[in-house]
């Protein structure tokens, strides 16, 4: 058990733990607001704010980065999805047992056979490509970028975006010109990249990007895990 300030994952079903990767895409991504509120609002105070914000967590895994965008901004409706079916149920179970249940829904399938249009998009997408895989099937599909290629998330993406939509994903560092690569071949132009150290004298461990369906200017950025922007970017979610 993996416990928040306003949630606890539960994720004994799911071969991919709670880890920094998905906390820092949960709270880095864009949900339309600067917000990182506490509780959920209630439906009336929803209903006050205007119009519902769809998100979309793809291979959502225990459901961490989901309940986190709920968390973020009371008017997001969330779809999280996964293709392995023990995960996809666990998410559920976590979603269900959260105070965001009601703007929280959990399907077990393939990103490749969802449809839907969204504003928000986030992927911590399997990271290793034609490397060695492990003898565990589930394992396989959380780590290895087999079900889903950068590519094909790319494809997905440009196709569920809506026409001023962003998608959010994290990768290691030395993957992350192949998924520049793949989100320009798709027709999607970088918005946001954050370079990540562990600690200020070592080499960027990961990146966060941020893609669009039009030309804009990207804005970059830095973190070190335990800085002062990291500590800002989290202090909403960790105990």
């Amino acid at each position: 058990m993996f416990t928040f300030r306003h949630f606890q994952i539960k994720q004994d079903q799911c071969a991919m733990k709670v880890g920094t990767d998905a906390v820092l895409l949960g709270a880095w991504a864009d949900v339309r607001e600067n917000s990182q509120s506490g509780i959920a609002a209630n439906d009336r105070d929803i209903a006050a704010l205007g119009n519902e914000i769809a998100a979309l967590d793809i291979g959502t895994g225990t459901g961490v980065i989901a309940l986190m965008l709920a968390q973020r901004n009371p008017r997001l409706k969330v779809a999280a999805i996964d293709i392995d079916e023990a995960a996809a149920r666990q998410a559920e179970d976590n979603a269900h047992n959260s105070v965001f249940a009601d703007r929280v829904s959990v399907v077990h399938t393939a990103v490749q056979d969802f449809t839907g249009s969204f504003d928000v998009i986030v992927c911590n997408p399997p990271f290793f490509v034609n490397a060695l895989e492990a003898p565990d099937e589930q394992r396989n599909i959380a780590r290895h970028a087999v079900s889903l290629t950068y590519q094909q998330l790319m494809a997905a993406a440009c196709r569920l975006l809506n026409d001023d939509g962003e998608i959010s994903v994290v990768v290691p560092f030395d993957y992350c010109r192949q998924m520049e690569d793949e989100a320009t071949f798709a027709g999607l132009f970088p918005s946001r990249k954050c370079a990540v150290r562990t600690t200020p004298s070592k080499p960027v461990r990961r990146y966060l990007l941020a893609f669009r369906k039009s030309p804009c200017r990207c804005a970059r950025e830095e973190m070190v895990i335990g800085d002062s922007y990291y500590k800002e970017l989290t202090q909403e979610f960790y105990l």
